[in-house]
């Protein structure tokens, strides 16, 4: 008996973790996306924090109207974003974003980059570094999702978004990186 209830348990549980990783950056606070969020307390964090800033950083990228990946950026991204997050603890993410000034060191032009190049550095990436290979498409979902006019981060999203943007490279291989974010996009919206 004492199993069942261990396994009613994590039953129950393991949807609110599956929920705690999708907020709504429209109306989480600087101070809740800092103290509730990446740094919790006692409490295990909601969401992996490299992988929300490198999410955040990718939004912030395309809605500012650019579509180049700042290969160097991420440390000066999380440190301004901290900043402005300290300063103006009860504006929202999506209010702070804007006012990150995005570090444009060694860009990489998405739309100069083709999908068959692409495919192939993510797939030698993800046999030989999984982990920052799954940080990588956390910005490129996070581009999706600002070019898209969305708002919800997800981190459960990015093994499906990154099926998706495989397919799309596939049936495209010569069209860019950029098209291809595009049209994964317009095909299933990523919140």
């Amino acid at each position: 008996m004492k199993g069942l209830g261990t396994a009613v348990l994590v039953i129950c549980l393991v949807p609110c973790t599956a929920f705690a990783a999708e907020l709504n950056i429209a109306t989480l606070s600087c101070s809740k996306y800092q103290n509730e969020v990446l740094n919790p307390g006692d409490t295990p964090p909601k969401v992996d924090s490299i992988n929300m800033v490198m999410w955040l950083f990718g939004f912030a990228v395309a809605k500012s109207g650019a579509h180049v990946m700042y290969g160097d950026a991420l440390p000066s991204f999380g440190f301004a974003l901290d900043a402005e997050c300290k300063n103006n603890p009860s504006e929202s993410l999506l209010e702070a974003l804007p006012h990150i000034t995005l570090n444009n060191a060694h860009p990489m032009d998405l739309s100069a980059l083709d999908c068959a190049t692409f495919e192939s550095r993510h797939q030698d990436s993800a046999r030989t570094d999984p982990e920052s290979e799954t940080t990588i498409m956390m910005w490129l979902l996070g581009f999706a999702v600002g070019k898209g006019g969305g708002h919800m981060f997800d981190a459960a999203a990015v093994n499906d978004f990154g099926t998706a943007l495989q397919t799309q490279c596939a049936k495209h291989p010569d069209g860019s990186l950029y098209d291809a974010l595009t049209s994964v996009h317009t095909s299933k919206p990523w919140k």
